[in-house]
């Protein structure tokens, strides 16, 4: 049995690994201030006598008493809502809880995990995207917050891996979605649930045509997992690459959830990615992961978490 820490454990991504390491006998230790994590997502982790939570802010000191085999820093405001009404807080966990969590490793003699993104790669000039591509990345842009923080925190786990010889994994997470997700969340699957069960009408911003590929959360998990466990210490793509469109999606949504909603358009947000899809070569090659969930069969996991919240 291995002890392990978990930031932004109340979160989307961060509860669902709580579990599923509590159901394979880990202790687990979770931390998140709940700026956007929410505490019943870890309704059923405190049913378990090998769960302790902290509510702490990780840009401040860690004290953890005891041993420590991993540290897996999911701490981040990735929703597009929260970074823009929260950029320095974005900026400092990537920065400051990155350095405070690769510390604590580097004091422990813990494998340590940083959850990065695919918005490392910004608004990607070839599809699918691979690790050794450098990326389209504006740094004074509007998303250049949360981007930034991803990119300097990769650069840091390096930095620790390079200096201190600390054991690392870097997941680069691609749009994932699932019950759990915040209503408010602003990504695009909440938001068409959302109306799509309101019977309001989904909101496609511009044409429609630009594509997202969508892995389901119980896959998202197993490749972090798969991840953790293997000795890879460079970064890895971890997402579905089911390329699909904006208009695609909104039309899955609307059969799953039998709404009668329309369809709208609104102008594009800038420097919206126009396509993302990830090449998921090396976690097949290095992991042995691949994602099973199909779109349609996951968005029907969702709805009735979703219809509950609306």
């Amino acid at each position: 049995m291995s002890r392990v820490l978990v930031t932004g454990a109340a979160g989307f991504l961060g509860s669902f690994l709580c579990d599923q390491l509590l159901a394979e006998g880990h202790e687990v230790i979770g931390m998140d201030n709940r700026v956007s994590g929410q505490l019943d997502n870890l309704d059923e982790a405190f049913y378990h006598d090998r769960f302790t939570f902290y509510d702490h802010d990780v840009t401040e000191f860690i004290h953890i008493s005891g041993e420590l085999d991993a540290v897996l820093h999911l701490a981040s405001l990735a929703s597009p809502v929260f970074y823009r009404d929260h950029p320095i807080k974005t900026l400092k966990v990537g920065a400051l809880g990155t350095h405070k969590t690769l510390g604590l490793a580097r004091e422990k003699d813990a494998t340590y995990l940083f959850t990065s993104t695919s918005e490392v790669y910004g608004d990607p000039e070839i599809n699918p995207q691979p690790e050794d591509y450098r990326g389209n990345v504006d740094p004074y842009g509007p998303r250049s917050c949360y981007d930034e923080s991803k990119r300097y925190g990769e650069s840091l786990v390096r930095a620790y891996r390079d200096e201190h010889g600390l054991d690392v994994r870097v997941a680069r997470i691609f749009n994932t979605y699932g019950p759990r997700m915040r209503l408010d969340d602003g990504r695009v699957i909440p938001n068409f649930m959302k109306q799509a069960l309101t019977g309001t009408d989904l909101t496609v911003y511009g044409d429609g045509e630009q594509t997202r590929s969508f892995c389901y959360v119980s896959d998202m998990i197993d490749g972090l997992i798969a991840l953790l466990e293997s000795d890879v210490q460079e970064p890895v793509n971890i997402g579905n690459p089911d390329e699909r469109t904006i208009n695609e999606l909104a039309e899955v949504v609307l059969a799953v959830t039998d709404s009668e909603s329309g369809i709208t358009h609104e102008e594009l947000p800038p420097q919206d990615p126009e396509v993302r899809r990830p090449d998921i070569s090396k976690a097949r090659s290095e992991l042995g992961w691949d994602p099973e969930v199909s779109l349609r069969e996951g968005l029907r996991e969702s709805v009735g978490y979703f219809e509950g919240r609306v």
